[in-house]
């Protein structure tokens, strides 16, 4: 973990924190997802870098230690998708390989797509392969109060959090996502008020993580992170055919 290397890498006139190991010919990028961050790569990245590949992980824009857009309302997957591509020009890698959690699938199958020529593969956790023009999320089959739905409510989150610090939010959200039920609020409720208090993290989240996811979100904040994902796929539930993929989809309606 101490070997691992931190800079910044300017994409967009934005400071995206980059974390970085190995020195391998072939590169492996990781795209954190939501609650993640380029911490949640770290035992990866040792072991790509191990195996001989130059392992990089960094904070999307509002994330950690990276620089918040001017106005995250406003911004889009293709600018996740612009944060990808600049970093991996910033750090001089022509192609490498893109492995993806939850919604960072999204933007590795999005730079897979425009810009094939820059991409070995891509590997994605928990989210499935969804191309252009397919809907998202299908939120009329999503139980009434599901935290999907929640969080899409812009205020609501940010009211929900706001009433703790941020460790006990990270936390709870841990927690929560741990188990096996669904994390559905009763209309008396919020997703916070489904937490037990009294419950322990799961093994495999020590307190020396939580201190560390903790730190991060403190800096950043949760602002660009209910945007991403969570609102940003309500306002695009199909996400948009770009010219490049006009012409690859015109033969199959």
């Amino acid at each position: 973990m101490e070997q691992i290397e931190h800079k910044h890498v300017e994409v967009s006139g934005l400071k995206l924190h980059v974390a970085e190991l190995g020195t391998g010919p072939k590169a492996v990028l990781f795209l954190h997802g939501f609650p993640e961050i380029w911490y949640s790569w770290r035992h990866q990245m040792v072991a790509a870098a191990a195996a001989g590949y130059r392992a990089i992980a960094f904070d999307f824009r509002g994330y950690g230690l990276s620089q918040h857009p001017p106005e995250p309302e406003k911004a889009s997957f293709y600018d996740l998708v612009a944060d990808v591509v600049g970093v991996m020009d910033g750090l001089g890698i022509s192609k490498a390989f893109l492995v993806g959690k939850d919604f960072g699938a999204f933007p590795a199958f999005l730079v897979a797509g425009l810009h094939p020529e820059r991409v070995c593969g891509v590997i994605t956790l928990g989210i499935p392969f969804m191309p252009p023009g397919v809907h998202v999320l299908p939120m009329h089959l999503l139980p009434k109060g599901f935290y999907v739905l929640r969080w899409l409510e812009p205020g609501r989150a940010e009211a929900d959090f706001g009433r703790f610090d941020v460790k006990t939010v990270i936390r709870n959200i841990y927690i929560l996502f741990c188990g096996s039920e669904l994390q559905v609020a009763s209309d008396e409720q919020e997703i916070m008020d489904l937490a037990d208090p009294f419950a322990p993290l799961p093994p495999w989240f020590t307190e020396e993580d939580l201190n560390a996811y903790s730190s991060l979100y403190e800096n950043s904040g949760f602002r660009t992170a209910l945007h991403f994902p969570y609102r940003d796929c309500a306002s695009r539930l199909r996400i948009e055919r770009s010219k490049n993929y006009g012409s690859r989809d015109a033969n199959h309606g």
